[in-house]
């Protein structure tokens, strides 16, 4: 750091180093977006000055229209951008332009690849906002004043987008920012009347605050006419329809304006995958303008990052990330809210415990289910890989929508015979067999464990589908989903297995016969395992494999049971049952089996091996290694 009189030099923080590196030699492609991400910061400067007068009128300093100002200067070639909004004073710009206060700013930088093609797209993930200034330009320059601050407060920034950047006071009789950018070689195009023009017509049309620009004169040959408008002050026009969009009739609204203002509240450069945009009259009067995202953010899985919807209380802009009118599991939703019902004064704390927030809150969670349940097939493909773990949060955060939410859920299943999460409960009740009255399910580590776990013998007989469940939260969130358009659901690795009709009267006489003639084998396995099994019984769930390991049915599952350990809590001691299926030649050859010890070691290695074929951590693998060992030592010879 350096000073100079009252100049002084600072650096920037690594990750706004990286982020500009990465913003000049990547966004070749999209440059205009500078004029967005600028435009759309001073028409949020300008709403938050808005807000700060309803309780501080002296604030407005006597100017109280707001609006954003435009000009060029092709001979030396610099754009210009101000507005008389909130402003800055030095502390604000140091901390504002300096540096990047934004959760996932490490798992954004974490996920740079050095294609320069890819990174541009997770830059539209994580927003760029004023960095992106330094696309087009080789150097910008800030100067500032804060709203209700002396003259003497202006500040002057100054940077080339490198290492550092220097801040100086300067006076500023009026409040507000401006920008000059200094145009890079090459980008003198920008500094154009007809494409600063075309700009803003494509992004930011919407924009409720009037852009102005200098009037353009058709030439005229009167050489007196000519000198009395050199002699007279500047004419400006607003170039933008200037009417907040939420507020217009959809008829009047256009697919690109849409797509146009989703991009200026959320600073993603992607479309969105769908919007609904409804005014409600009568009890309770508010306009609502909800988003689909495409891509989910970096931040998704903080639950404590900034969220919600941008709030206007009678078109007046309230608060950005207003949480409290949509669920924690929908927390990718982006879009406005203005309501007629809402004291103007309206804090976070107010909103907490207000009806009215309760009462919005339930009809736009309920809009959003509807617009997601809607969508393409194709377009849902997308949007399930980008938020539907999110939305598993659902049965457990919102019990009055939990059949709405898990009908939007997707599963991989025995049906598909792939990983990929294409069956919908509604898709698995179609299919189910005559006589079946239960939703069958399986959940484990990974996909394969899931498909291959022995527990799916005899559905894979009987030709019974079963939900392959394998993302890490499933467990939990069965945990509140109990039961779906009347079909209860059953965890096939969980207590006795129950096929109802499907298992005939001659399914029942043979497995009572089986397990007459194997009592003296399941006793022998009980006092050899007794240590690490609850129970040995004959299973009707095996037709191929020796043994399996079955959860009483309500214990905690293996998955959920290493998720809680590996987050450091203790978990009570639960013992297994296992299974046996008498038939299988290995149980067969043990079943003659007269060594004791012997006998245990079998048992044991059955029992080690059932363990592992579900995805289980051994107690002891140690001792299993030893005991196979002897066992091939054995064999042979």
């Amino acid at each position: 750091m350096t000073v100079d009189a009252n100049k002084e030099t600072l650096g920037f923080q690594a990750e706004v180093k990286q982020l500009l590196h990465l913003m000049i030699h990547s966004l070749y492609s999209n440059k205009e977006i500078f004029l967005r991400e600028l435009i759309s910061n001073a028409s949020d400067a300008a709403d938050k000055l808005r807000f700060l007068s309803l309780s501080h009128p002296d604030i407005m300093e006597g100017d109280g229209e707001l609006k954003i100002r435009l000009e060029f200067d092709a001979d030396n070639k610099t754009i210009s951008l101000s507005d008389n909004g909130i402003g800055m004073n030095r502390e604000d710009v140091i901390s504002h332009l300096g540096t990047i206060a934004k959760s996932g700013t490490s798992d954004f930088l974490k996920n740079l690849t050095g294609d320069q093609k890819k990174d541009s797209q997770l830059i539209g993930q994580f927003g760029v906002g004023f960095y992106s200034a330094f696309v087009v330009a080789d150097k910008v320059e800030v100067f500032s004043r804060k709203a209700g601050e002396p003259a003497e407060n202006g500040v002057h920034w100054i940077s080339e987008g490198e290492g550092e950047f220097s801040v100086e006071a300067v006076d500023r009789p009026k409040r507000g920012t401006t920008i000059v950018l200094h145009l890079r070689e090459g980008e003198e195009e920008f500094a154009s009347s007809w494409k600063l023009r075309s700009i803003i017509t494509k992004y930011s049309d919407h924009i409720s605050l009037p852009i102005e620009m200098l009037k353009e004169e058709a030439p005229s040959a009167d050489d007196e006419q000519e000198e009395k408008k050199e002699d007279a002050a500047p004419e400006f026009e607003v170039v933008n329809k200037a009417t907040a969009l939420w507020t217009r009739s959809r008829s009047e609204v256009s697919d690109d304006e849409y797509k146009e203002f989703y991009k200026h509240i959320s600073h993603d450069f992607e479309d969105p995958i769908a919007w609904t945009h409804n005014r409600v009259e009568g009890k309770q009067e508010y306009t609502s303008l909800l988003y689909v995202p495409k891509k989910a953010p970096f931040d998704l899985y903080q639950r404590e990052a900034s969220r919600g919807l941008k709030l206007y209380v009678q078109r007046v802009f309230i608060m950005d990330d207003a949480d409290q009118f949509m669920p924690m599991y929908l927390r990718f939703m982006k879009g406005v809210l203005d309501s007629n019902d809402l004291p103007l004064n309206v804090s976070r704390e107010i909103l907490q415990s207000n009806r009215t927030v309760e009462n919005i809150r339930n009809a736009l969670t309920k809009r959003s289910l509807d617009m997601i349940s809607k969508l393409e097939p194709e377009d849902f493909k997308v949007f399930w890989k980008q938020f539907g773990q999110v939305l598993k949060e659902g049965p457990a955060e919102d019990h009055g929508n939990k059949e709405k939410i898990a009908g939007l859920f997707r599963f991989a299943s025995t049906h598909t015979g792939t990983s990929e999460q294409v069956v919908s409960l509604d898709d698995y009740i179609e299919r189910m067999k005559e006589g079946q009255d239960k939703i069958y399910y399986i959940t484990a580590e990974n996909y394969t464990a899931a498909a291959n776990s022995p527990h799916l013998e005899i559905f894979r007989k009987k030709g019974i589908e079963v939900l392959l469940m394998h993302d890490r939260i499933d467990e939990w969130m069965m945990g509140y989903l109990f039961d779906f358009k009347g079909k209860h659901f059953i965890n096939v690795t969980k207590g006795d297995l129950d096929l109802g009709e499907i298992e005939t009267e001659e399914d029942k006489k043979q497995q009572e016969e089986v397990e007459k003639t194997s009592e003296d084998l399941v006793k022998r396995l009980k006092a050899a395992l007794e240590q690490k099994v609850s129970e040995v019984k004959v299973s009707h769930r095996l037709t191929d494999s020796p043994a399996c390991l079955v959860a009483g049915a309500y214990d905690m599952g293996a998955q959920m049971r290493q998720i809680m350990e590996a987050a450091g809590q203790k978990m009570p001691d639960s013992k297994p049952t296992m299974e046996i299926n008498p038939s299988h030649p290995l149980m067969e050859r043990l079943n003659g089996e007269v060594q004791e010890d012997r006998f245990e070691d079998l048992a044991s290695i059955v029992f080690d091996q059932a363990a592992l074929s579900e995805g289980r951590a051994l107690d002891d693998p140690a001792e299993y290694v030893k005991r196979i060992n002897k066992l091939l030592m054995e064999t042979l010879g």
